[in-house]
């Protein structure tokens, strides 16, 4: 699954850190993002009859932390080409924190607000960045995620809503009108991805068209970041070294090994971070 490089340029860094967000971003060939849809089309099958009792942010239970679980996820968010974007805006010691992936079937009612990422996971310093892979084509009609340049600088209050069709945990969202009429579409093709710092603030409206939207976000860290609470999480190495320990660091899933306690429980250990922080 190896592509070409995709390290940034001095200006594609500096763009992201004036703005907090870059795209778009060649991560992999049509051919391989084909195969890849595949592969989670595969693994929605499977999961069918759970999804159709779910909330929106019930999915999380089949859809987070699948990198821990599914060797072809584990390559994704392993991939050299992706990682290459990533140093150029955390540096070169990477973890993968977390991953989720953000499906919204045709005509599907789920929505994400306004809200920002940074207010509620604790994590310090914010060397932390998200890479939203795309596998299916992503834009306005099906619902791609928006963002507000600049925002990462500012701090906004958040609130809970717990709304039926919120995908986020506690329905949270920036609790001040936002202007929507200076947020930018993140537009990305099957095999794209887009680049957004912790602090930005981003959101993603329902999918009124008769096309899926599906892409995987991708939770990368700084080695030298910690997170508050009363777990110690669970993480993956993927590039260069840790030498501070602040998370336990597992082992990528093996083919036709069952790694679905380890899923379950950093879900749980994540959550149980998250959460209580209101």
């Amino acid at each position: 699954m190896s592509e070409s490089s995709t390290a940034l340029t001095p200006q594609q860094t500096q763009f992201y850190e004036e703005n907090g967000y870059l795209f778009p971003i060649r991560a992999f060939g049509e051919e391989t993002a084909k195969e890849l849809r595949w592969e989670f089309e595969h693994y929605t099958e499977q999961n069918q009859e759970k999804l159709k009792a779910c909330l929106p942010r019930e999915r999380r239970a089949i859809y987070a932390q699948t990198h821990l679980t599914l060797p072809w996820v584990y390559e994704i968010v392993s991939n050299s080409t992706v990682l290459d974007a990533v140093e150029g805006v955390i540096g070169p010691n990477i973890l993968v924190w977390d991953s989720g992936w953000f499906v919204k079937f045709p005509h599907d009612k789920a929505f994400v607000s306004w809200h920002q990422d940074g207010a509620y996971w604790g994590l310090r310093p914010a060397k932390v960045t998200t890479a939203w892979v795309a596998l299916a084509p992503s834009h306005v009609e099906n619902g791609c995620m928006q963002v507000m340049p600049g925002t990462h600088k500012m701090s906004f209050p958040q609130t809970d809503t717990y709304a039926e069709n919120n995908v986020l945990s506690r329905g949270q969202e920036i609790a001040v009108e936002v202007d929507e009429a200076k947020a930018v579409n993140i537009v990305l093709r099957p095999g794209e991805m887009s680049l957004h710092h912790i602090g930005i603030a981003h959101g993603s409206k329902a999918n009124h068209s008769d096309y899926p939207r599906i892409g995987i976000a991708i939770r990368y860290i700084a080695a030298e970041v910690v997170q508050e609470g009363v777990e110690r999480q669970i993480a993956q190495l993927v590039r260069g070294q840790d030498e501070y320990g602040h998370f336990e660091i597992v082992a990528r899933p093996r083919q036709g090994v069952s790694s679905a306690e380890v899923r379950e429980e950093a879900d749980r250990r994540a959550l149980r971070n998250i959460l209580p922080r209101k």
